[in-house]
């Protein structure tokens, strides 16, 4: 068996991960205890300490973790050596594991072998990098739920709902002279009738896993000077985008996350929408309209020290197809429109006023967004919420299977045509928690992993 290691990064530790037969002989060989003990007498989940040698001289003083199978990440012999983290002191480690029989690991090969040795099944595999990707609280505490298994537990429980009847539709068929056709018939409406509202929750709860995951992408759009990069600005707390006096200084997006209620904002400042002969501003108008079509969420900013424009109002035209806050900015100036102006009424319910420069209204906007996005209602406590597309589409499929079954029971179709159609459901199922997945989509998985895990 190849060792599996790995190494990555900078910082005051270092860590190179071994997984696999022959780890603790590769250890062995160049690693020196303060205290000599065999390796049959050293326990798993313990730590010894002294250096890493070559050819008897010193390469760095570490502590070295040993993990013994089947009682690890991998369930194989493993050991971690923690090292200072420099680049000069780890890469010659490295290089001593290397050198005495270890092979490097592939991006996610860690957590592909607990996958492919039983510990964990695909779904918790793929929570892994989910948790170390989050980007705010709420991913976080999702993924950490996925991979301590309860939407594994969830899947699992609606598959023996579904093998429970399948037991009573082979025993149908396979002694057809008891004729309990009709009470099987019975049992199959029941559980797909079951099955079809629970996958139906799982898919609903996609809705908000991807607001959770990617985050609600927001497109800041108005005119030049309207105050679109104080806004940002203000958000961030830190001067992010330049403001000037001068109308057209934003010529392309800028892009930054911030959390909301736990959820990412991703909030994309654009440049001033206007009829401009400069080509550069141009461009980025044009995808500043983009942007705003495909945005999940638009705040539309207007100075309100200012008359309405022709300009303002195709703002609005971009604003009212979509889910929008108009916001009233400059209000520490004399006025000319306000919540009641008639165009701004027709686009959006959401009209809030505030001082981009002076920080001043920018708690309402948080709370416009919790609202239009129902994000306190998001209980990650007493929900399994979906993140993943892969998961969502095969819950899809399932849901579709579950149809086409109910559908050949109405055509009083005979039970060995619908048990086919059942075990396709089950496949679907067993997709998601890798039981008949492919290799393929397992080396497609893992590939998106981060080195060393």
């Amino acid at each position: 068996m190849r060792q599996s290691l790995r190494l990555l990064g900078i910082g005051g530790i270092g860590i190179i991960r071994m997984s696999g037969e022959k780890c603790f002989e590769i250890l062995e060989k160049m690693f020196e205890q303060k205290n000599k003990q065999p390796i049959e007498e050293i326990k798993g989940y313990s730590i010894k300490y002294g250096n890493i040698v070559e050819n008897g001289v010193v390469v760095d003083e570490v502590l070295v973790s040993y993990f013994k199978a089947p009682k690890s990440y991998t369930t194989e012999n493993m050991c971690e050596i923690n090292s200072h983290g420099g680049n000069i002191i780890v890469k010659k480690i490295l290089e001593l594991c290397l050198k005495n029989g270890a092979e490097l690991a592939e991006p996610g090969e860690f957590t592909k072998r607990a996958f492919l040795n039983g510990r964990i099944d695909l779904l918790q595999a793929e929570s892994v990098i989910d948790v170390i990707n989050a980007k705010s609280e709420k991913e976080a505490k999702t993924g950490i739920k996925q991979l301590e298994g309860f939407l594994s537990k969830e899947i699992a429980d609606i598959k023996q709902e579904i093998m429970d009847v399948m037991i009573n539709i082979e025993v149908a068929i396979d002694y057809p002279e008891y004729d309990v056709d009709d009470v099987t018939n019975n049992q199959i409406k029941e559980m797909l009738e079951k099955t079809e509202a629970k996958l139906k929750k799982l898919e609903k709860s996609f809705d908000n896993g991807k607001i959770i995951k990617e985050g609600i992408k927001t497109a800041i759009i108005g005119r030049p000077n309207a105050g679109k990069s104080s806004l940002l600005n203000a958000i961030l707390k830190e001067n992010r985008a330049i403001v000037t006096e001068y109308e057209g200084t934003t010529r392309d997006t800028i892009e930054e996350f911030v959390n909301i209620n736990g959820i990412p904002l991703k909030l994309i400042d654009t440049a001033g929408i206007r009829e401009t002969s400069d080509e550069v501003e141009k461009i980025g108008v044009a995808k500043s309209r983009e942007i705003a079509e495909t945005a999940d969420l638009v705040i539309a900013l207007f100075d309100s020290s200012k008359d309405l424009t022709d300009e303002d109002l195709e703002i609005l035209e971009l604003a009212k197809s979509k889910k929008s806050v108009i916001i009233l900015n400059k209000i520490d100036l004399e006025t000319k429109i306000n919540e009641e102006t008639p165009e701004l009424k027709a686009a959006s319910d959401c009209i809030i006023k505030i001082s981009a420069l002076n920080k001043i209204g920018i708690e309402k906007l948080y709370d416009e967004i919790t609202n239009l996005f129902n994000l306190n209602e998001i209980n990650l406590d007493n929900e399994i919420v979906i993140t993943n597309i892969r998961h969502k589409n095969l819950i899809t499929k399932a849901i579709e299977n579950v149809k086409k079954t109910k559908e050949t029971i109405e055509n009083q179709m005979p039970l060995d045509i619908i048990a086919i159609f059942i075990k396709d459901i089950l496949e679907d199922l067993g997709n998601i928690t890798g039981e008949v997945v492919t290799e393929d989509i397992i080396d497609e998985i893992f590939a998106k992993f981060c080195l060393g895990k």
